[in-house]
């Protein structure tokens, strides 16, 4: 499924999807029947569109994360099957819209540099929350392998101490990469999945994470801490949804990313749209998400 919207990404950043190449083959047709010769698209035009382009899609990834906020916070407020459900089925639903912006990401540095708190994975899922006992208690790769902050009050991290009282997006997104270690991923689409779906033990077949509703709910509490896992996850929600915010104002009138861009001469411009096509279709979609699963064989490579 990841795959298949990714792939659908590399068409819609080239703006050949939908109503915009409904338009533009209807100018086309247009044009041609009026003169024989329709009208070459300016570079400048192409840049521009792609902006818009940018900021319209970004737009629909926060307005659908927001729809996926109301379901989490119902099912936080009453915990139960359905909720929990209800819950998962509204970030699938959400998550579509983001993939279609993933070709933004490459050659803008302005999204590379937000993308990591919104799209990290994979993730060390003991840093937020309990493991299973098959998966053990410690990493020679990352000491907060198993860091549970949803269990703890305070985290530390090398000499430093880290308050976790209160699980605000500034220290969601400070704990992203803690300890130098790129799986350690606090905030995001894959925290939110980790906390509505569980981890998932099913190896190389077919399933995914089972953790039970449960899990949240104070009166028949599963695993412990279950206010605090509600809190959690209320917390990385209402992140991204901010995040998501951001990034569609960066690319409005006066927003860095479309300020940015347009900066850039012609041919410049029209670089950031071809590499992030191409960094996106070759290096990420072929090779990170899809090469990589072949070889290794390994279940965090997992895309379904």
């Amino acid at each position: 499924m990841r795959a298949q919207s990714v792939a659908a990404a590399v068409v819609i950043a080239f703006g050949l999807t939908g109503p915009v190449f409904a338009q533009a083959t209807k100018d086309v047709s247009t044009a041609t029947s009026a003169t024989a010769k329709p009208a070459a698209a300016k570079p400048r035009d192409v840049v521009v569109h792609y902006a818009d382009l940018a900021q319209a899609m970004y737009t629909d990834s926060y307005l659908a994360a927001k729809e996926m906020q109301v379901a989490i916070n119902a099912f936080i407020a009453a915990p139960s099957a359905e909720t929990q459900q209800a819950a998962k089925n509204a970030w699938l639903k959400a998550r579509n819209p983001y993939q279609k912006t993933e070709g933004f990401r490459f050659g803008n540095p302005v999204v590379d540099e937000w993308e990591g708190n919104v799209n990290a994975w994979p993730l060390d899922e003991g840093l937020i929350d309990y493991l299973d006992k098959s998966r053990g208690t410690s990493s020679d790769e990352n000491p907060l392998y198993a860091a549970n902050i949803i269990a703890s009050k305070s985290l530390r991290i090398g000499k430093k101490t880290i308050d976790l009282t209160t699980l605000t997006p500034a220290l969601l997104h400070q704990l992203n990469s803690a300890a130098g270690v790129e799986s350690n991923v606090a905030s995001g689409w894959h925290a939110i999945e980790f906390l509505l779906w569980g981890k998932d033990l099913h190896g190389t077949e077919r399933g995914a994470g089972e953790r039970s509703w449960t899990d949240y709910d104070p009166k028949a509490c599963t695993n412990g801490n279950c206010d605090r896992r509600g809190q959690y996850l209320k917390g990385a929600t209402d992140t991204l949804v901010a995040d998501l915010k951001e990034m569609a104002d960066d690319w409005g009138l006066k927003g860095k990313a479309r300020v940015a861009l347009l900066k850039k001469k012609e041919k410049a411009g029209l670089a950031v749209i071809f590499t992030g096509i191409g960094s996106l279709s070759y290096g990420e979609l072929a090779g990170e998400r899809m090469k990589l699963g072949l070889i290794l064989h390994d279940p965090e490579e997992e895309h379904d």
